[in-house]
């Protein structure tokens, strides 16, 4: 018995090594299994990472191949809007997104494109939101006529941040605190202003609904690369479409100068007993200067020169008006005051209260060396006798548009000059003596008065040409400030 026992303690004894080893092996085989299993799921989200980075670069390439594609095709700028925000939309895994630009005053953003499922993004006005209960579509108009002060609210803040953000909870942003304004919407976005050249153009929105999965660092990262090249491409878009508008507007005026050249004269008139020599120099492509001859009956000549206040479009459509109401009122009434007054009424009902026109209206008359003038606010003018005497011409008159009749009548008079063979009058606008060298000096009266003088015995032509000539060499190549227009009158 007692040998039985001994023998069974000695079994057990033996037993316990075996028991050891097995449990440690048990612990290993688990060991083991649990690490193959998280080196199996550590491979699998290497993978999925692997993966989601792949579709991540393939979507980039994608987008940029399409921004490519839409630069060098010259898209139209809602093409291009489009093209982004849903490229966008696909790149980041967004649900919706709009393009907001700048307008040309900067002073607000407006909606240049919003995707089909792009959310509300702004707030609302309490009656907007009550217009929408009868009437679904009251939200979507009200949106897309939104105009945003560029430096307020969410995206005005962010826009003049000039940095991409991610905002997780939209409702929640400050900007829609206001008891004025509603955003009932679940969305997070990612938004990053769009500069080119550091001038601020707009803003770059994508959107996810707040129950979907959150906008990762990633994604984020992403989108701030994707949305620097589409700043890139809509500037130069941008820059592209001014180019053309430029272009266009150049083109217009070309022809529109072409149209103004027809009715400048394309050649001197042929009066017994004068020589009339005329030239225009617009310091645009549009000039505000006009001067014009018109034939009349009894031998007489009308001789027209006139200046209108600015330069460029409006002047010379005011210039081209003012030549047509001229023309009909002398061709049915040869009286030059009373012509003129009439004139004056009808360009006064029209003309803006910044604007006039000054003018000289000469009547010359081939029986002899009368000359009738209604000046019109213009210039007093030089006349030069064949002695070399020099005289200032300087009736009474007001300018064309400042009045609506009755001072014009009262101050405007009409004055006789009498011309001997040998004489002759200069004509000019205010571009003569108000042209300036690079030092700033202006031409003058005093000294285009004495390169007349000088030039006169040559007669009309040599006036004209030794005038330029002097006027040119004292300006020394310096930028021309205003129209330039000369006639020379000479008497045979």
């Amino acid at each position: 018995m007692i040998l039985a026992a001994y023998s069974e303690r000695l079994h057990l004894n033996l037993s316990w090594p075996n028991v050891l080893v097995g449990l440690l092996g048990a612990i290993t085989i688990i060991y083991l299994f649990l690490l193959w299993r998280k080196t199996r799921q550590t491979l699998q989200e290497t993978k999925d990472q692997k993966d989601q980075l792949e579709g991540e670069e393939n979507r980039m390439f994608a987008f940029l191949h399409t921004l490519g594609l839409a630069i060098e095709e010259d898209h139209s700028a809602g093409k291009l809007h489009r093209e982004i925000v849903d490229g966008l939309v696909t790149v980041v895994n967004g649900i919706g997104g709009a393009i907001y630009l700048l307008d040309k005053r900067e002073r607000y953003l407006l909606p240049s494109y919003l995707s089909e499922h792009c959310p509300q993004l702004i707030g609302l006005p309490v009656e907007v939101r009550e217009k929408a209960k009868l009437n679904p579509k009251a939200i979507k108009s009200a949106i897309r006529l939104s105009k945003i002060p560029a430096d307020d609210g969410m995206l005005g803040s962010i826009l003049s941040s000039r940095v991409a953000q991610h905002v997780p909870d939209v409702k929640n942003h400050e900007a829609f605190r206001d008891a004025f304004t509603h955003f009932d919407e679940e969305i997070s976005a990612l938004i990053a202003p769009i500069t080119y050249g550091g001038r601020d153009l707009g803003l770059l929105i994508i959107t996810r609904d707040r129950d979907s999965r959150a906008f990762s660092e990633s994604e984020f990262k992403l989108f701030q690369s994707a949305s620097e090249q589409s700043a890139f491409a809509l500037g130069n878009a941008k820059i592209h479409h001014e180019a053309n508008e430029k272009r266009k507007f150049e083109s217009e005026l070309r022809i529109a100068r072409e149209v103004q050249s027809i009715l400048l004269p394309n050649s001197d008139p042929h009066i017994p007993g004068y020589r009339i020599l005329g030239t225009n120099s617009p310091a645009r492509i549009i000039s505000g200067d006009y001067f014009d001859y018109i034939p009349l009956e009894n031998g007489k000549t009308a001789v027209v020169i006139a200046d209108v206040t600015g330069k460029g479009v409006a002047a010379g459509l005011l210039m081209a008006m003012c030549r047509t109401a001229l023309r009909c009122e002398l061709l049915r009434n040869q009286d030059p005051l009373e012509a003129l007054s009439r004139v004056n009424k009808q360009i006064f009902a029209d003309i803006r209260e910044d604007m006039f026109i000054s003018l000289a209206l000469y009547i010359l008359n081939d029986k002899d060396g009368n000359i009738q003038l209604v000046c019109a606010g213009h210039d007093k003018a030089p006349l030069v006798r064949k002695n070399g005497d020099l005289e200032w011409i300087k009736p009474p008159g007001l300018a064309i548009g400042l009045d609506d009749g009755d001072v014009f009548s009262r101050v405007t008079k009409l004055h006789d000059i009498q011309l001997e063979s040998g004489d002759s009058l200069l004509l000019y606008t205010d571009g003569v003596t108000e042209a300036m060298n690079p030092e700033q000096d202006e031409y003058g009266q005093e000294r285009m008065a004495n390169a007349y003088r000088t030039a006169a015995p040559g007669g009309a032509e040599h006036i004209v040409t030794e005038l330029s000539k002097n006027l040119q060499t004292f300006v020394d190549g310096y930028h021309q400030m205003d129209d330039i227009t000369i006639i020379a009158i000479e008497k045979r």
